[in-house]
């Protein structure tokens, strides 16, 4: 009973803690969040996370602790639920800059729990029969490669799309092509490929008919997918937060992780696979 009220009280604390960071006025805060909170209820992506984590954590914290299940459940609990809201309130940071960086472009940014779906359509990514990039689409994937930089800690999936028309080999092969392709030049803008997959899905999961030129113009399209990466650690994005410059005492140097070399800004990192204009 002690050790129930105990985990009790701690999956309060957390979720509390989760909740208030999601009330506190956010700098991130975006167009696509308060359609995000009302389908869940009015709950933000942080506390929500923070919730599941903290159960989640607290049922593998009692396991691994067989000799005191109570002191293992609570630990786990808070370290998860932290984590979970962590990467809530990452992810709503993310998609908004995604949001401004995409609109006008043709490109959506869809919310799905905790992934973050980008879907450029047909009409600006390629042209038909073809894995060269439109020259329409070298801003959206310009604005896509600098928000992977800055937001490095993502799960990157590429998905190819393609309408019925022609065989489905032909249609998996150059779907297949049309996702490496956009793969190749993300890397050749200094996003790194650790973590990113290319893959052709040809014509399945279509999003409109086939039967006519917009359901098929819609459906060939490219996705791009960004989720957590299991076991990682969510806090501030990897570039720099914006308005907040970097302070330097005067006639001292900018210091450095040893063995770790200093990028310049502007400078491309990463060898392209393909140049492209």
């Amino acid at each position: 009973m002690f050790t129930s009220r105990r985990l009790i009280i701690v999956a309060t604390t957390v979720a509390l803690v989760s909740g208030c960071a999601s009330q506190t006025p956010n700098p991130y805060d975006n167009q696509g969040q308060a359609q995000q909170q009302q389908s869940s209820g009015g709950m933000s992506n942080t506390a929500k996370y923070g919730g599941i984590g903290v159960l989640a954590g607290a049922a593998a914290g009692a396991l691994i602790d067989h000799k005191n299940h109570g002191k293992g459940a609570l630990i786990g609990g808070a370290l998860a639920g932290l984590a979970g809201a962590g990467y809530g309130y990452y992810a709503d940071q993310q998609e908004k800059k995604l949001r401004e960086s995409m609109a006008n472009t043709g490109v959506q940014v869809q919310r799905q729990g905790d992934q973050i779906k980008l879907i450029m359509p047909g009409s600006i990514t390629f042209a038909t029969n073809s894995d060269a990039i439109a020259s329409s689409f070298y801003q959206p994937l310009n604005n896509l490669a600098n928000s992977l930089k800055e937001f490095s800690q993502n799960q990157i999936e590429i998905v190819g799309y393609t309408d019925s028309t022609g065989s489905r080999q032909l249609n998996m092969d150059l779907s297949q092509r049309r996702a490496q392709s956009v793969a190749n030049y993300l890397t050749s803008q200094g996003v790194s490929g650790a973590n990113l997959s290319a893959r052709g899905a040809g014509p399945d999961n279509p999003v409109a008919s086939n039967a006519d030129v917009n359901g098929r113009a819609q459906n060939r399209r490219v996705e791009v997918n960004l989720k957590a990466i299991p076991g990682q650690q969510y806090g501030q994005p990897q570039g720099q937060q914006q308005g907040q410059p970097q302070y330097q005492q005067q006639g001292q140097p900018q210091y450095q992780q040893q063995g770790q070399p200093q990028y310049q800004q502007g400078q491309q990192y990463g060898q392209p696979v393909q140049q492209y204009p």
